[in-house]
């Protein structure tokens, strides 16, 4: 039955993006479809959110589906396998032309967006959002911040294993605590392991994928990393470890690599070019990996551990109100890429990243917030169900719908979210400075998901109730924030007002039209004239 409802779900969303023919790549993340898109005018953004599985839709480098977590990982399997279907057959007609919009979207891709004074539906808060995305996208486009997403791309697809991987750790750690099935622990240690163990490869083959190298190449110089025979090398005057220099040095050894592949191909003569060019690619890059890479990757993972662990630890209330209170600018800004070698670079070096859990409140404060504007708009039906809709998602940690669709077009509220963010931050790098270390072991989840993931250096109870803790604090603070300073009195008067009816003026005298469907005329308790309060005042 939930095959049939995911290519269901798949089947919905295939023809709303422009069909088969429209879709240039498939891919996912933790929580959305992403797809490569040739004729934006063609997909038809309205119909999409309101498909009862989408949670709502992102403009990037992609275009990108919020399906949530767990559904989008069934879903895509099922839209790609719609999609070859389609190619197959050669016979699936254009949505809409590429010359124009496709139905449905009123607002296509580099259209204006129509002018209005003050935004009074959800409709109207997401083309507001759309429009803001499209303009962050635009100056997101320099050069260190594509960069920057290039190197996410390297990462994202790791995050599945990272999780899966983190909560096994989390059950071993807590069969080790209890003395339960003690011939158990190993295995799920192996488990756990195995994957750190060797990521540097992963990274290794999705770096050189990534920047237009051959991925098995990239690959195979990051392995020389983990190999346990480096330990028998002497590098700057000291032993090299296995291991040393982690996923940055796998990642400088790929990036190395893609460049002396690349200078072989316009050199080495084709007749050559199967043996000498991997050759030369392994043999060069290794040699740097080995004799200067691993030393100088290491010592900065080791610097990046330290300063984290003594940032939080002499201010951790500071450091972390100001982690959580700017995470969603930086995101904003495409800036929070940077952040995923961090988080990588944490984990391999201590077992857990503690910079996720404070980062992760910044989505505490977005929900408050969003049940503060729930509250303060109690006429603005639109708007409250958009929220309604989205905020089973916000406390799962996925955000977009409601930065998006509520918060950030309507300005005020995304800044108090912040607000909300920042306290429950500031509470969870309390507890750090005070040695209460909160972290995670993978990356990827935040909210209520990452629960399964916490791990400190207390006991496990202490650490889930820490985290617990500071999510209530971003919840009422962002609340609070958002309920008493999150209006001014005229968007408050704005977006209570009942919305006028849209269509032609009936002519004086004719019948008003139903509240409750729009169309016909109105009871005649509900018309002009009578006792009854219009709808909805």
């Amino acid at each position: 039955m939930s095959e049939d409802k995911n290519r269901a779900t798949a089947a919905a969303i295939l023809p709303l993006v422009g069909g088969a023919r429209n879709v240039t790549s498939i891919a996912h993340c933790m929580t959305r479809l992403r797809l490569g898109i040739k004729h934006r005018s063609m997909v038809q953004d309205e119909a999409l959110k309101a498909l009862p599985a989408v949670m709502g839709v992102v403009e990037d480098d992609t275009y990108q589906i919020v399906l949530g977590p767990g559904t989008v990982a069934r879903v895509t399997p099922e839209f790609e396998r719609l999609v070859e279907e389609a190619r197959a057959t050669a016979g699936e007609p254009a949505a809409a032309t590429p010359e124009g919009p496709a139905p449905g979207d009123p607002h296509p891709a580099g259209s204006p967006a129509p002018p209005h004074t003050t935004a009074t539906s959800a409709e109207e808060l997401a083309a507001q959002g759309a429009a803001l995305k499209a303009r962050r996208k635009a100056k997101n486009a320099t050069p260190v911040k594509l960069f920057l997403r290039r190197i996410a791309n390297i990462f994202v697809p790791l995050i599945p294993a990272l999780i899966g991987c983190g909560i096994v750790a989390g059950i071993n750690g807590l069969l080790t605590n209890l003395g339960w099935l003690p011939s158990v622990v190993p295995a799920l240690a192996a488990m756990a392991s195995g994957f750190m163990s060797l990521i540097a490869v992963f990274v290794g083959y999705n770096t050189a994928k990534e920047f237009g190298g051959t991925a098995i190449l990239g690959g195979a110089v990051a392995a020389i990393i983990v190999f346990p025979g480096v330990a028998n090398i002497t590098a700057f005057g000291q032993k090299l470890s296995p291991g040393q220099g982690g996923v940055l040095g796998a990642l400088a050894a790929a990036l190395l690599a893609v460049q002396v592949e690349k200078w072989c191909r316009r050199w080495v003569p084709e007749a050559l070019d199967v043996l000498v060019t991997p050759t030369l690619t392994v043999l060069l890059s290794g040699l740097v990996t080995i004799f200067g890479l691993m030393y100088v990757a290491g010592a900065v993972s080791t610097a990046i551990g330290t300063f984290a662990t003594w940032l939080l630890a002499t201010g951790g209330a500071f450091a972390g109100f100001v982690l959580g209170g700017l995470f969603l600018p930086l995101v904003m800004l495409g800036l929070h890429q940077a952040l995923i070698p961090i988080h990588t670079t944490l984990i391999q070096e201590q077992g857990y990243t503690v910079l996720l859990p404070i980062l992760a409140m910044a989505g505490a404060g977005q929900v408050g917030a969003a049940l503060a504007v729930y509250l303060r708009l109690p006429r603005n039906g639109s708007v409250r169900k958009t929220i309604k809709s989205a905020l089973p998602a916000g406390f799962l940690g996925v955000g977009e719908p409601l930065i998006y669709g509520v918060s950030l077009p309507l300005g005020r509220p995304f800044i108090t979210a912040c607000v909300g963010g920042a306290f429950g931050g500031g509470f969870v790098g309390l507890f750090n400075q005070l040695g209460d270390a909160v972290g995670s072991t993978a990356i990827g989840p935040s909210g209520w998901a990452l629960f399964p993931l916490v791990k400190g250096n207390q006991a496990i109870g202490t650490t889930i109730a820490i985290y617990a803790v500071g999510l209530l604090v971003g919840y009422v603070i962002g609340f609070l924030a958002t309920y008493f300073f999150g209006f001014s009195k005229q968007m408050l008067t704005d977006l209570n007002a009942t919305p006028e009816p849209t269509g032609t003026t009936p002519p004086p005298g004719s019948p008003a039209p139903d509240p409750a469907t729009g169309h016909g005329p109105a009871p005649a308790s509900d018309r002009p004239g009578t006792d009854s309060q219009p709808a909805g005042v």
